[in-house]
């Protein structure tokens, strides 16, 4: 699980895993008395993007188009610039 400001992301490695782990989630937002917003949700998508990152059921990676555009950096012509 990643919390980021008013972002929560679950992931896991297969479904069961999943569902366990939303429904822990859901639990104790309900005891702790925090809500989420229904239409903002989305459940059961099998890939997502998130700060810069993929999130997928292989783990958490480097957004390829990040890494794309920092091999297209021009070099230095240079040691200062």
């Amino acid at each position: 699980m990643i919390v980021f400001i008013n972002d929560i992301l679950i992931y896991s490695k297969d479904e069961k895993e999943h569902e366990e782990h939303l429904k822990a989630i859901l639990e104790l937002l309900k005891k702790e008395e925090l809500y989420a917003k229904f239409s903002k949700c989305k459940f059961w998508i099998p890939k997502v993007q998130f700060l810069g990152h993929v999130i997928n059921s292989q783990g958490i990676h480097v957004d390829p188009t990040k890494i794309d555009s920092v091999k297209d950096w021009a070099s230095p012509k240079s040691p200062t610039k």
